[in-house]
This record gives structure tokens, C-alpha cells and sequence, in this order.
């Protein structure tokens, strides 16, 4: 695989942590940690969860935040298992409390954070497969491994619905390899089904999503429909690759300054405000966004020390770049399903 794949650890930039692996893996050594079904009745096996303090109940400046909170965002975090092979696992193990940490200290409080306004978070801890399963060239051994990552988030989704989620509506939410089971999640569990009509929206966010990747959820066109999805791999405007290109137009991409599937260029006075490594900062206008092709272009961020980030990949602050933008959508959209529901519902009274 020609580029390069990001892992999520928090740095003095976005959240950075850049992994660009080459190397092939030898499947004689390729383990799982085997267990029985993840059991998410209990607490310690989410992330994220209304009933525990977690640092996706974070609130960035200038954020707000609603005491009550009736919807859900079920978000499905990125590979933060890279690095070194321990043991010949490659899978994750939900035990592994340095891994649980990183991921909490990164994916929940600087992208679950975005959603908690009028949201609920649940995020479950899965059995991810290691970042270097992107590059395994034997196919049966990559599914294998990421089937294990995805049946837990599917089981976690199962669980939330039958158990905890009373009939609310909700939004999903993921990023990169969160995004790949999110995906598949959809097609499986809501794409023709009820709870189609429950999704407020879903953000399946750095990794392709093509346009016509769910029958029945169509790419949200604007900034308050809903029953939709978004979706956008960042770059910077001079990146040139075959991971993204302005000439593909089956991949679907949404503008998260405008929320326009159009590719006018939105100017940095309409870009609310980024996240970096402290919660207590925001920067706001820091570049012009445009969607077109297969990728969201901006100009450079200008923030303190952006001199040193030279990556032209923006994958590792796909959430963080647009972080108020994210909020004030979400807080938008939840805004807009409940009046179509209170619509819906008068229209119904005989």
C-alpha cells in the first residue's frame, strides 16, 4: 500500500502519531487473543458509556453542552493498536490497560468529545486488528482478523439497542478503522431496517465512502438533513496520490465547514474552530476547505508549531480540524430530526 496509515496518539500538534508500515507479516505468527463474546453488559468493556466518567464527557472551550440528552451517538474509534507486534497478537485484547488508555486519552477525548453536546456517548472496546492488517496482502488472513474487530462492534451495537438505547434516536459516528465497521454495520443493521428512520445521521469519517454505498441512506446535501451520512478524507491542497484525487467521482465527500456536497471553497472565516492537544483552545479560521473528487482540500493550518507538521496527509486530524464544526452540526441535525418527528407525529393525531 502506497500511503500511509495514521495512528491517533496525542502530541503538540493535532493528534498525531504517523505509522507508514512496509514491512509484510508472516501469517504463521499472525494470533488472536481468544475469548468468548465480549460481554458489554459490563461497564469496563466501553470506552465511553453515560454511566461512567470517561474522557468523552471532555467539553472543549467554546463548546456547549445540554444536561438532558435525548439521543445517542454509538462512535466506533480509530486503530490506536500500531507499533511493534507483542507476542504475534493482532488483535487487541480489552485487558491491555496501557492500549485502553491510549485510546481514551486520544480517540474518546478528542473525537467522541465532539458529539457530547445533546448526545449520549456509547463507544465500545473492541478487538481491533493492528494497523498493519491495511497492508496484509493475503486476504483471508485480513478479513479474519478484522471480522473479529467487527463482530464485537457489532455485538456492542446489539446490545446498545436492545438494552440501553429505549427507543431513542441516534447518530453513528467513527473514524478510520472505526469507519470500516461502521460501514458495514449499516448495511447490516439499519440500512433496511426500522431503525433506519432512528438514525439521525451518520459521520463515517477518513476512510472512502462511496456515494451509493447504502441502498436506502443517502449523503446528507446539507447542514440539517437527516436519515443521511457524511463522510471526508482530509489532504492538504497540493497533496498528490493515489490514496485521493480531485478527478474521482465516486467517492462521497462532504464539506464539515459548509456541509455542501458542492466544491466551492469555503474561506477560513467560516471555519469555526480546530482542536489541537489542549481542550481549552480552540482555533477558529485557521484554513479555507473545499470538497472535490474523492478528498477535502485545505490550505495549511496555521496554529502554533504548524511550521514543523510537513505531512501533506491529513488523516490524523480528519475530526480534530473541524472539531466546533462537527458540534455545532450535530447539535443542527439533532435540532432538525426532532422537529420532523414533532412534525410527523401532529401530522399522524386524528
Amino acid at each position: 500500500m502506497k500511503h500511509c496509515i495514521f495512528s491517533i496518539v496525542v502530541t503538540f500538534e493535532i493528534i498525531t502519531g504517523i505509522s507508514c508500515m512496509s514491512t509484510k507479516l508472516q501469517s504463521g505468527n499472525l494470533l488472536i487473543h481468544q475469548s468468548a463474546n465480549i460481554d458489554y453488559s459490563q461497564l469496563k468493556n466501553w470506552a465511553a458509556h453515560p454511566d461512567k466518567k470517561d474522557e468523552a464527557d471532555t467539553i472543549a472551550a467554546q463548546g456547549e453542552s445540554w444536561n438532558e440528552k435525548n439521543v445517542d451517538v454509538f462512535y466506533v474509534h480509530p486503530t490506536t493498536l500500531t507499533g511493534k507486534i507483542k507476542n504475534g497478537y493482532v488483535n487487541a485484547s480489552l485487558n491491555d490497560k496501557i492500549l485502553n488508555k491510549k485510546t481514551d486519552e486520544s480517540a474518546m477525548r478528542f473525537q467522541a468529545s465532539t458529539f457530547n453536546a445533546r448526545g449520549n456517548v456509547y463507544a465500545p472496546r473492541y478487538r481491533q486488528a493492528h494497523i498493519k492488517m491495511y497492508q496484509e496482502t493475503d486476504t483471508s488472513i485480513r478479513n479474519e482478523k478484522f471480522n473479529i474487530a467487527y463482530n464485537d462492534v457489532k455485538s456492542a451495537f446489539l446490545y446498545y439497542i436492545e438494552n440501553l438505547n429505549k427507543g431513542k434516536a441516534f447518530i453513528i459516528a467513527s473514524h478510520s478503522q472505526g469507519t470500516t465497521h461502521a460501514k458495514r454495520l449499516i448495511k447490516e443493521l439499519i440500512d433496511e431496517t426500522p431503525l433506519r428512520e432512528k438514525l439521525i445521521a451518520a459521520y463515517l469519517i477518513g476512510m472512502p465512502v462511496l456515494k451509493n454505498e447504502f441502498n436506502n441512506i443517502p449523503i446528507c446535501k446539507d447542514s440539517t438533513s437527516t436519515n443521511c451520512f457524511v463522510s471526508w478524507r482530509t489532504f492538504r491542497k497540493d497533496y498528490e496520490d493515489a490514496w485521493a484525487n480531485r478527478r474521482d467521482t465516486l467517492i462521497a465527500v462532504v464539506n464539515p465547514v459548509t456541509w455542501q456536497i458542492t466544491d466551492e471553497i469555503a474561506s477560513k472565516s467560516q471555519h469555526k474552530g480546530a482542536v489541537l492537544y489542549n481542550m481549552k483552545r480552540v482555533y477558529s479560521g485557521i484554513h479555507e476547505t473545499q470538497a472535490q473528487g474523492s478528498g477535502l482540500w485545505i490550505s495549511k493550518p496555521k496554529f502554533p508549531g504548524s511550521f514543523l507538521y510537513t505531512s501533506k496527509n491529513y488523516h490524523i486530524g480528519d475530526i480534530n480540524l473541524f472539531y466546533l464544526d462537527i458540534r455545532e452540526n450535530v447539535i443542527q441535525r439533532i435540532k432538525s430530526h426532532q422537529s420532523k418527528q414533532a412534525f410527523e407525529n401532529k401530522e399522524n393525531k386524528p
